[in-house]
C-alpha cells in the first residue's frame, strides 16, 4: 500500500470529499438549483458551438528550401544561363504568390481598422507618400554616389 501514497499537492484532493462538497452545495441552491444548472449548461454549450463553428486556418507553411551542394565541374555556359533563368521564373512565381499573401493581410488590416473606427485610407495615404519620399530620396542617394564615382 506505501506505493499508493498520496504525496504533495494530491494528498489534500480527495474524490468522495469534492462530490460531498458539490451535494452540499446542490443543496443550498434551494428551487434555482436547476435554472442555474440549465443556464449553466447553455453558457457552456453556447461558447463550445460558436467556437466549433468559427473557420481558422494556421498559418502558411514556410517555402522549402533546397541546398546546392556543389556544381558540376563541367557545366557550360548554356546550361548555366538556362538554370540561372529557371531559378528567376521560380523567384518570381515566389514574389507574386508573397505579394498576394501580403495583399490579404492588408486587407483583413484594412477591414479590422474600419471596424474599428480608425481611418486607413488616410493611414494609407501617408504609408504611400512616406514610401515616395524614401524612394526619391534613395534614387538621389544613388545619383549623387554615381556622380562623385565617375567624378573621380
Amino acid at each position: 500500500m506505501g506505493m499508493f501514497k498520496r504525496r504533495g499537492y494530491w494528498q489534500h484532493v480527495s474524490p468522495t470529499g469534492a462530490l460531498s462538497d458539490l451535494v452540499t452545495v446542490w443543496r443550498q441552491a434551494g428551487k434555482n438549483r436547476w435554472r442555474i444548472a440549465f443556464l449553466s449548461a447553455c453558457c457552456t454549450f453556447g461558447i463550445f458551438g460558436m467556437m466549433w463553428m468559427e473557420e481558422a486556418k494556421g498559418p502558411h507553411p514556410p517555402p522549402k528550401v533546397t541546398y546546392i551542394t556543389s556544381w558540376h565541374a563541367d557545366r557550360t555556359d548554356e546550361e548555366i544561363i538556362a538554370s540561372n533563368i529557371e531559378n528567376q521564373k521560380y523567384k518570381d512565381e515566389f514574389a507574386a504568390e508573397q505579394a498576394k499573401r501580403e495583399q490579404k493581410v492588408r486587407e483583413v488590416y484594412k477591414t479590422l481598422g474600419r471596424y474599428t473606427g480608425v481611418d486607413v485610407d488616410r493611414i494609407e495615404q501617408e504609408a504611400l507618400a512616406e514610401k515616395e519620399a524614401e524612394e526619391s530620396e534613395r534614387k538621389e542617394r544613388a545619383a549623387e554616389l554615381r556622380a562623385q564615382f565617375e567624378g573621380d
